[in-house]
């Protein structure tokens, strides 16, 4: 039995953090799917970006949507829901066995919204779930201040939401609290509680950011206590009276899902953060890269428990080191915000651009 298939028989789905239209076209995501145990995809605006501006697979769809005179904010969710409209299909059986549980893909409202007014990110999210008609299709919304409250009013509004951005424990429970609300409001409005969610905690950014600033000893060690942390905090969390009273009333649990857990460190084992946060009932969308490194060489060990830890200890050593671990997720959030909105930039550019290019006769297609 592969890596990946012993990942997947021990609670954890395993998600690919890719998409392209190569990817579906040239049937490695079927193959990922049938022979690596992959059972759910992520997009994000930077995927799609490199992929329209370094080849040319998009430029048919691109020309004929232009033709309509879309924006191109619009003309990109058109492009990228033909793409995940194809990977859903392939997913759709497993959404069906788990019943909802797993088979998921994802798509991004746009990063630039992180920022405003929630109303914006609702009113985006429930059209683009609502367009793409698709029984397993999250809409990403980052878990920044602003995001927590469209993230309640999405869920009441009966979106599914992956909640992404989120780098610490704190993080995690705000949005856990948002994704709650949510479902609370729609059992006191007489609505079905059948609302999934899943809440995505970025991994190796933490390690990026203090490299070079603690003690050999420490790294490469920041992100996997984090996610530690979190994990034995989520497992409390399903046990709490607030979320036995929403199950009891049909609702679902929102599942951890671990997010950027490609290796960053090229002295590191590229499989680092796959082997260290093997856990049941979580989610790991990992690069392709990873995903074809774990499945050829990786290795699953103990899993991770949430009665024994060493977290706290190693998050101690950091603080003692001068790392304040708060005052850093918070950063990184905003920073990682930033980041996406300059992908999207650079995304809604790239599609402008090829329009032009389409209204001039100048694009081959």
């Amino acid at each position: 039995m592969l890596p990946t298939q012993t990942l997947h028989e021990a609670g954890q789905s395993l998600w690919l953090d890719y998409i392209s239209r190569e990817l579906l076209e040239s049937g490695r995501l079927a193959h990922y799917i049938r022979d690596l145990a992959v059972s759910g995809l992520t997009s994000n605006p930077t995927l799609f970006d490199q992929a329209i501006r370094k080849g040319h697979d998009y430029d048919a769809s691109i020309a004929r949507e232009a033709a309509g005179g879309l924006s191109p904010e619009l003309l990109f969710f058109r492009v990228a829901l033909e793409d995940l409209t194809r990977a859903a299909a392939l997913f759709r059986s497993i959404h069906e066995r788990t019943r909802g549980q797993d088979g998921w893909v994802s798509l991004e409202v746009s990063p630039v919204l992180a920022f405003q007014q929630p109303e914006l990110t609702v009113e985006q999210a429930t059209m683009l779930y609502a367009e793409a008609g698709l029984p397993n299709l999250f809409i990403k919304i980052p878990g920044t201040p602003a995001g927590l409250r469209a993230i309640e009013e999405s869920i009441f509004a009966g979106v599914p939401i992956n909640v992404t951005l989120l780098f610490s424990t704190e993080q995690y429970l705000a949005a856990a609290d948002a994704y709650m609300r949510g479902l609370e409001r729609r059992l006191e409005a007489g609505l079905s509680p059948e609302v999934r969610s899943v809440a995505s905690l970025f991994i190796s950014r933490w390690d990026k950011a203090v490299e070079g600033q603690v003690p050999e000893s420490l790294r490469n060690r920041l992100g996997i206590a984090v996610g530690e942390r979190t994990y034995r905090v989520y497992r409390e969390l399903l046990e709490s009276a607030r979320v036995r009273r929403l199950l009891s009333e049909g609702a679902p649990v929102q599942t951890l899902l671990w997010a950027s857990t490609g290796t960053k460190d090229p002295s590191a084992p590229d499989t680092l953060y796959v082997e260290a946060l093997a856990a049941p009932d979580t989610i790991n969308t990992i690069p392709e890269k990873t995903l074809l490194a774990f499945a050829d060489h990786g290795r699953v060990g103990p899993l991770l428990s949430h009665e024994e830890w060493e977290s706290d200890e190693v998050l101690e050593e950091f603080k003692t080191a001068g790392v304040e671990v708060e005052g850093l997720a918070t950063q990184l959030q905003h920073e990682g915000a930033e980041s996406f909105v300059k992908s999207w930039m650079g995304l809604m550019a790239s599609i402008a651009r090829k329009s032009e290019e389409v209204r001039a006769g100048q694009l081959g297609v």
